[in-house]
């Protein structure tokens, strides 16, 4: 009966057990808006004090994973947290959203950061949440991280403005 009972209570542990999602877009880029979009660049300094803060906040998060996609913003955005973490970076095809979202769901130790771009973070959020509940980023919107919280097979999302810790 003991061993039943104890069965039981680990099923009952084990399913509600919470991964978070940490979706951001890259921090600002240097040449703002004005950048052609099939341009490659890095963080202005601005964006590199974002990077910073999103460190900050994710401090004590408990990070297991860090996604982002194979460009030089969204790796500067990713790497303070990475580096933090000392976790391995891991990129994804920003085309292929459904298979990052796949992977994603079957994460259930840890946290996970996920960097992304203007118009997939809306895809990535909504792919976790099962429903389309945004849509695509302004590109001017910087600094703002989606959480999206599974716990079981439930979901449920926020979004959180990233504090500024860095000296502006």
């Amino acid at each position: 009966m003991i061993r039943i009972f104890c069965f039981a209570a680990l099923l009952v542990f084990a399913s509600c057990k919470t991964t978070t999602y940490y979706v951001s877009r890259h921090a600002e880029k240097e040449g703002g808006t004005n950048m052609a979009m099939s341009a490659d660049p890095p963080l202005s300094a601005e964006g590199q004090k974002q990077a910073a803060d999103l460190k900050n906040f994710l401090t004590a998060k408990n990070i297991k994973a860090i996604y982002s996609t194979n460009y030089a913003r969204t790796i500067a955005t990713a790497e303070p947290t990475r580096l933090s973490y000392g976790v391995t970076l891991k990129t994804y095809d920003p085309r292929k959203n459904d298979q990052l979202i796949q992977e994603l769901k079957t994460i259930s130790e840890g946290n996970v950061l996920v960097v992304g771009h203007s118009n997939t973070v809306d895809d990535i959020v909504n792919g976790l949440m099962g429903v389309s509940e945004l849509s695509d980023l302004p590109e001017t919107e910087y600094g703002s991280l989606f959480i999206v919280k599974k716990k079981g097979n439930k979901f449920s999302f926020a979004k959180v403005k990233v504090p500024q810790t860095e000296p502006r």
